[in-house]
Parts: C-alpha cells; sequence; structure tokens
C-alpha cells in the first residue's frame, strides 16, 4: 500500500532531526559533518537541503525540538505545588538548572547561540514571555507580587534565567556555578513579593519565605 506523502515527508524530516541531534550533542555544531548523519540516517545530503536548506537550518529545528521538550518538563515542576507563586519560581530555577544537562548545555546554550545569535530573539522565546507573562499576571491578580507590568517583568526573569544558564553552560565549574546562579536568582524573585498581602494571608506565608542560608561561613 503507498505511504501517504505528508506522512513520509515527516518520516524523513524526524530522521534527520534525530541523526543531527545525536552528532550535534556527541561533537557539537562545527565538527559535525552532514554527510555523516544523512548517512547514519539512510538519506542524503539532497534531502537535507530540501527539508531544512542547510545545516543551519536543521541545527534550528533540532534546538526546537529540544525546547519543545524542555517546556513540557517545565510544565510538569510548575503544576507541582499548591500555589502558583511557588509553581513559578521552582520553573524558573528549574530551567536554569537544566543547563548541567550535556546536550542542552551544548546544543541550546553554546552552539546555537554562536550559530544563530541572541537565543533572546529566537522564536521560542515570544511562547516563553506569553507564558511568563500570564503566570505573572494571574500572581499580582491574587496579591501575591507587587503591581507590575507583567511583560516588563517577564522580560527582565526570561533575561536573567537565560542569562544565568548561558553563565552555566560555559562555565568552567556549571556545578558551583548553577547553585550560585539559582541561589542569586531566587534573591531577585523574591523582589516581586507583595510582603504586605502576605500579611492577610497567613496559610500561605510560610511557603513564602525567603531561605535562610544555614550553611557555616
Amino acid at each position: 500500500m503507498h505511504r501517504p506523502r505528508k506522512e513520509m515527508i515527516a518520516e524523513t524530516r524526524a530522521k534527520l532531526i534525530a541523526a543531527a541531534r545525536q552528532a550535534f550533542g556527541m561533537l557539537g555544531y562545527a565538527e559535525a559533518s552532514m554527510d555523516d548523519f544523512t548517512a547514519s540516517a539512510g538519506l542524503t545530503r539532497g534531502a537535507l537541503y530540501h527539508h531544512f536548506g542547510d545545516k543551519k537550518g536543521l541545527l534550528q529545528a533540532v534546538i526546537a525540538e529540544i525546547d519543545a521538550e524542555m517546556s513540557a518538563r517545565l510544565k510538569v515542576v510548575s503544576a507541582k505545588p499548591d500555589n502558583l507563586w511557588q509553581g513559578f519560581v521552582d520553573e524558573c530555577t528549574a530551567y536554569i538548572e537544566m543547563a548541567l544537562e550535556p546536550e542542552i548545555q551544548r546544543i541550546v546554550l553554546r552552539d546555537g547561540p554562536a550559530v544563530l545569535g541572541d537565543p533572546s530573539q529566537w522564536p521560542s522565546q515570544s511562547t516563553c514571555i506569553r507564558s511568563m507573562t500570564e503566570s505573572l499576571q494571574r500572581l499580582s491578580d491574587e496579591g501575591t507580587i507587587l503591581a507590575v507590568d507583567p511583560e516588563a517583568a517577564a522580560r527582565l526573569v526570561s533575561g536573567a534565567s537565560l542569562h544565568a544558564a548561558q553563565w552555566i553552560a560555559n562555565s568552567n565549574d556549571p556545578e558551583a556555578t548553577s547553585k550560585k546562579a539559582v541561589k542569586a536568582f531566587k534573591v531577585l524573585l523574591e523582589g516581586l513579593l507583595n510582603w504586605t498581602g502576605r500579611l492577610h494571608q497567613p496559610d500561605r506565608q510560610s511557603s513564602m519565605q525567603p531561605e535562610i542560608d544555614q550553611s557555616p561561613a
């Protein structure tokens, strides 16, 4: 039985993305050979050009796939706590901590910016900003955070988390850098909190208190 053309196109794209993702993750964008990963997918360089234009277009597709997976994971993280604020904090810090994962570190945070330019200008960022703006609006509506323009706050928080992730990805000691970045980032987020409003919501105060460093000096 003849397979539908749409199904064949989707399969070819998926094979190329999977092969490129493995090559970019193991070798890096610059060292990955188009001939090698098209051959490993059982396809030709012509197929790559047809579906993605060039190697750069394929990198964009790989990053889009990884980014979609990251977003799905972050939604799960944000849904676990019993209040919106903790879910928001956990989601933001989880994103920063993803910079420790080798594939994300290399493809999304190092090679991506080097080849595709400023990540804050990538199409995926518009979706991220929109989602974060909606979250901050809800937090403002319930009185958890101070009255602030939600889009402005979203852009600032997103920028801080992105730069933190890139700092970790390019650090000589990612683990240590991640700990410092997350700790400082949480302090920044606490500046959004409406502590006056919290006085009237004692049932949720405990989840909002800033963390105190108990480690020895």
